[in-house]
């Protein structure tokens, strides 16, 4: 992809590609409509072009900056917007989100991109089927729903392994559950992070009183808000879905721990009076009864055996073996 694209589009819905000026000041859109820089920031000359393209501090500044978050600020005519969309590149992880940072006014859109972002690419090839934008602020809802059509699959996957894991976790299967279930909530966690600014930066666009926003813009505006506070929604679900699973997976460790711990307390308890006993007997003063008897190894060990059997029908009866204990 060449590092700065542009596009002119005219009132009567056509298009055409053109020749970036080396300054925006130089830009000449068609009478009535406006043109579209996108600029790779990746390359020299990305970088080139954004840093003579003659760019007020605060502009230039916003456009460059290393790090973003989603945001729209207005300033007299024009607007300043940042955007994040699913990281689509080979080897990436989803939630890695890719940043859009666009300047905004009636007759010229610059977006720039640090790493390849899919929903612009949407775009770009929807230009070429006749899907022109009609505005500056229809571009810009293009982007965003583009972005909130590639963030869907995405949220559905997650919810399909959620699923999964709610199905898993009552079987008691806990090998591996842990680690995939840590591996969701961290992903929803990161891309809700993002999703709920989006959707108040979209909104404050929408309200902005700009000359160039009319009410066919605002309106595909609200529909992307709308889009992404449903992304943002479901992200929640995710989010409070894997916390319930995570509980019921504490709770099934704590209920294994809980009966494993019973089961050693109950041996304990059959075995203490055993082992008193055997105690008793086996100490080294004079008196003790059959010392002298050649049979009362044999009957001690019977009695022994006696009173254990009767204690562990006891703890049985009681409900301490065989799993019959009250929760």
């Amino acid at each position: 992809m060449n590092e700065v694209l542009a596009y002119a589009f005219a009132p009567d819905g056509s298009s055409t590609r053109a020749a970036p000026a080396p300054r925006v000041a130089e830009i000449e859109a068609p009478e009535g409509g406006f043109v579209w820089v996108h600029v790779n920031a990746t390359g020299p000359g990305g970088q080139g072009w954004l840093e003579g393209a003659g760019f007020d501090a605060i502009t230039r500044a916003a456009l460059t900056a290393s790090e973003t978050r989603p945001r729209a600020t207005v300033h007299g005519d024009t607007a300043l917007m940042n955007l994040r969309g699913v990281n689509l590149n080979p080897g990436a992880e989803p939630e890695d989100m890719v940043s859009l940072r666009m300047f905004l006014s009636r007759s010229l859109v610059v977006s720039v991109e640090r790493r390849e972002l899919v929903a612009v690419d949407d775009v770009i090839a929807g230009l070429a089927r006749g899907a022109v934008p009609a505005g500056p602020g229809d571009l810009v809802a293009r982007l965003a729903l583009r972005i909130a059509d590639r963030v869907e699959p995405v949220v559905a996957r997650l919810n399909e392994r959620i699923d999964d894991l709610e199905d898993r976790a009552p079987g008691g299967g806990l090998g591996g559950l842990r680690g995939e279930l840590g591996n969701i909530r961290r992903m929803a966690i990161v891309m809700r992070r993002y999703m709920f600014p989006q959707r108040d930066a979209l909104s404050t666009l929408e309200i902005e009183d700009l000359p160039w926003l009319d009410l066919h813009a605002r309106s595909r505006l609200r529909e992307a808000t709308e889009r992404v506070t449903r992304l943002a929604e479901e992200l929640d679900a995710i989010r409070d879905r894997a916390q319930v699973v995570h509980d019921m997976v504490m709770d099934l460790r704590s209920e294994a721990m809980n009966r494993q711990m019973l089961l050693l307390s109950t041996v304990s308890a059959i075995f203490l009076p055993l082992a008193f006993l055997t105690g008793l007997l086996g100490i080294n003063v004079r008196g003790i009864p059959g010392a002298e008897a050649p049979w009362a190894f044999w009957a001690i060990a019977a009695a022994l055996v006696g009173l254990g059997v009767v204690l562990a029908l006891v703890f049985r009866r009681l409900g301490f073996l065989g799993g019959r204990l009250e929760k």
